[in-house]
């Protein structure tokens, strides 16, 4: 096989859960509650600093921004102001800005005003991009290409969507690991880990991470890498939006040229089958594998919701039973499309790349990342879809404790709203991330005010 070409492989037969509602048209944009004579003194402040990049409904580019996120969900949000800085400067500004804000409120003993950052806007998690009366920082605009001139990295802004770096890459006979979803924003994806069609070859996305440029919450613009703040360079892999706001990544970049990629849909009367072929190719030792394939993902047929389970042949039919019970379940939802994927995640594949604080090193047996997806349409679904995709996410949970084939980990980027990814990191990698978030942000601006996204437990955390 020629050693640059990568095989994907994903089966289909029916089964995932990203949890997110949907609709066939447009929505209306939600009338914002705030007029001019509303807006908050802050608001005011930003627009006078950065008059070009500070957007009010009915602006376009208000519109626009709201109307663009993947998940109605996120649609239904409408922010106070959305601010889209066109360089790493901008973003300093506004953070300078916004935490004199974050320390006066707190000074006079009220609530801070809450913030959302978005890179691509693609979590179905109300709320982890955007904020009802708050200020949304949309990083969109921070979208450069740019690979080195020795083509052993590339630099990518934090903006920029994962099919932005494929074309400028593939142009150049080049390739990352990345979002497997081109429509993903680099941003998201990577600070939560990332799993790519390169991992089994080079390990999650964020163990590629060469170096990251970063807005800290005093404003200041750093550089985080293996020997500058390595400690907020290990944090960074993993640790999500809770030291700052990353305006650049630089990222390893390999040669690419062919990539053979295909489906196979099977009857759902296979299903036993393809998961026992399945179990066979996760448990291929170190060696055996083509580490050229990115393995199969096996897909029976969206909010997100997920959980980790080892590789064991009932405790993967048993994720299959709780999933045709939850379609049962939700039978008479509308407009309903329910997506159950299998993941292998193999033990070599978690210890390649560079340290990272997602705490699967230890590894020694492989792993199955479960996610199930629903989508649906109306609103009035919601709290159904979620108790049933929990009581399924717990019921797997459960049997695979009994069986003991539960793991703790959870892959961030599939986490459900109620879900506890860090704590899945193990206790030490738990307690080095609070201690970063205490070293590069004392006074919690990314965990009081930036309430998006999964955060770190500061007010349980030992000093």
């Amino acid at each position: 096989m020629n050693s640059n070409a990568t095989i994907i492989g994903v089966i289909v037969i029916a089964l995932s859960l990203i949890i997110y509602r949907t609709q066939a048209s447009q929505p209306k944009l939600n009338k914002a509650k705030f007029n001019s004579a509303e807006r908050r003194t802050v608001s005011v402040t930003l627009a006078q600093t950065l008059p070009d990049s500070v957007f009010f409904d009915p602006h376009p580019v208000f519109v626009e921004s709201i109307q663009s996120y993947w998940a109605i969900q996120e649609r239904d949000i409408v922010p106070q102001c959305i601010v889209r800085p066109r360089s790493a400067k901008e973003v300093a500004t506004a953070i300078e800005i916004l935490k004199r804000d974050y320390d006066t409120r707190a000074s006079q003993g009220y609530a801070p005003l809450q913030l959302a950052v978005r890179s691509g806007g693609h979590s179905p998690v109300p709320g982890a991009a955007n904020v009802n009366g708050g200020i949304v920082m949309d990083l969109r605009l921070l979208n450069e290409v740019v690979p080195s001139n020795d083509r052993s990295y590339v630099a990518i802004g934090a903006g920029a969507r994962w099919l932005d770096v494929y074309k400028t890459l593939d142009e150049n006979g080049l390739a990352v690991a990345g979002g497997r979803n081109s429509a993903v924003g680099v941003g998201g994806l990577t600070l939560g880990g990332g799993l790519s069609f390169f991992s089994p070859r080079v390990g999650f996305v964020c163990n590629n991470s060469i170096s990251y440029e970063i807005v800290l919450a005093n404003g200041t613009l750093a550089t985080a890498s293996e020997t500058v703040n390595p400690g907020l360079w290990r944090a960074l892999k993993g640790g999500s939006n809770n030291f700052g706001i990353v305006t650049r990544f630089v990222a390893r970049s390999f040669p690419s040229t062919n990539i053979w990629s295909g489906f196979l849909y099977m009857r759902a009367s296979k299903a036993s089958q393809v998961i026992v072929a399945f179990h066979k190719f996760a448990e291929a030792k170190s060696g055996v594998y083509d580490e050229y394939a990115a393995g199969p993902l096996v897909c029976f047929s969206q909010k997100f919701v997920t959980t980790t389970v080892k590789n064991d042949p009932d405790t993967l039919l048993e994720t299959y039973a709780a999933f045709r019970r939850g379609v049962m379940a939700m039978r008479k939802v509308r407009n309903m499309v329910w997506t159950l994927v299998l993941q292998p995640l193999l033990p070599a594949t978690a210890r390649k790349g560079q340290p990272d604080s997602l705490g699967l090193g230890s590894r020694t047996e492989s792993l199955v990342i479960v996610l199930f997806t629903v989508v649906w349409k109306n609103a009035e679904d919601d709290e159904l879809v979620e108790r049933t995709t929990r009581g399924i996410i717990n019921s797997i949970d459960q049997y695979a404790a009994s069986k003991g084939t539960a793991d703790p980990y959870r892959y961030l980027n599939d986490c459900a709203s109620w879900q506890r990814p860090f704590d899945g990191y193990g206790a030490e990698n738990k307690r080095f991330l609070q201690e970063m978030s205490r070293m590069y942000d004392p006074d919690g601006l990314f965990q009081r005010a930036f309430g998006g996204g999964f955060k770190l437990d500061m007010d349980n955390a030992s000093s």
